[in-house]
């Protein structure tokens, strides 16, 4: 699967908090997350496209991301739009 850009993504996750339920395996469309023992835990972070399922539908607010923003939407907007990313972050070299 592609990544689009490494260690940009504003994913966070808190491993104590997950219960297992699995709602973020089910709604990720990149397959961030796989199961684990117990709970989830992120099998490929760089894969998040910041779509924020995983967040809305985790019941025990074990992630974290902020939707549309940064590199990683800025890559996928720039794909649709057919034009250069920009994140706007103030540089021209982040993306």
């Amino acid at each position: 699967m592609m990544v689009y850009l490494k260690n940009v993504v504003s994913l966070q996750f808190d491993p104590k908090l997950c219960s297992g339920c699995g709602h973020c395996l089910e709604v990720c469309p990149r397959g961030v997350f796989r199961k684990a023992v117990k709970a989830v835990e992120i099998q490929d972070r760089d894969r998040c496209i910041e779509c924020g399922a995983c967040m809305m539908n985790c019941p025990a607010d074990a992630i974290t991301v902020d939707t549309g923003v940064g590199c990683a939407a800025a890559v996928l907007t720039g794909m649709l739009r057919n034009s250069e990313p920009n994140c706007d972050c103030g540089s021209t070299s982040c993306c």
